[in-house]
């Protein structure tokens, strides 16, 4: 465990040794912000928004995760092109203690700024344990989209252009909210889907249960087919 925290340290000491990356640090903080600030002067003078407050909130929560899913996915990157992957190939400890130490900070920086957003956000009055599946379910897209970028780029411009079409992807299920309910999980196939799904569920004071429980195996499958491709190409 010690090895792992250590590696997890370093790992992220790299993020303020490079100043393009240490610049989406503040992301999360202009979203708090739009959130907080930004968007009640905008409800006030266009009613009409409150239909769509939901989907505020969603795009909000999922766009905290795209900070460290362009940061790690990067890192990732700059390693395999440096040929840095190899020599932790071959260090004395497992496959899995090294995913774990690569996403053990982003994921839980990830799930720590939700946890914030969800408790100040002045719209909805969400429970502690709400908040908390939200946050820990939400925050599994870093690690499902940055192993599955860096089993399919070879360098950093590659991975520049699909991160801004994952990006999109993230994004496409909104498309849920705009078609009949009987039909709205044909978006499930995206594990995004899962997600908008349950954040919606709460600021409707549904139970989200069975969704959030969908979201996590889908994510926890998603995550262990993308991470058995990872370790196949990375370290050679």
């Amino acid at each position: 465990m010690k090895k792992i925290i250590n590696l997890s340290l370093i790992d992220f000491k790299l993020i303020f040794r490079d100043p393009s990356l240490r610049t989406f640090l503040v992301f999360p903080l202009i979203l708090l912000s739009l959130i907080i600030w930004g968007l009640p002067p905008l409800l006030e003078k266009y009613n009409f928004l409150l239909t769509y407050l939901p989907i505020f909130l969603v795009v909000a929560i999922i766009e905290n995760t795209q900070m460290f899913t362009f940061i790690s996915t990067m890192v990732l990157i700059d390693e395999k092109e440096t040929e840095v992957a190899k020599v932790y190939g071959i260090l004395p400890f497992t496959k899995l203690h090294y995913l774990i130490s690569r996403f053990l900070i982003p994921y839980l920086f990830t799930v720590a700024i939700n946890i914030i957003l969800l408790l100040i956000q002045p719209y909805y009055a969400i429970s502690i344990l709400n908040n908390l599946i939200i946050s820990f379910l939400t925050a599994l897209i870093v690690p499902v989209y940055v192993l599955a970028i860096n089993s399919i780029v070879k360098n950093r411009l590659q991975g520049m252009v699909y991160i801004k079409a994952f990006n999109m992807l993230v994004l496409i299920p909104i498309a849920a909210f705009f078609v009949p309910d009987r039909i709205k999980h044909v978006f499930g196939i995206f594990p995004t889907h899962w997600i908008f799904q349950t954040i919606v569920n709460v600021t409707n004071n549904v139970s989200i249960g069975a969704i959030s429980i969908i979201g996590f195996l889908y994510l926890f499958v998603l995550l262990f087919i993308v991470s058995r491709q990872f370790i196949r190409k990375h370290f050679v």
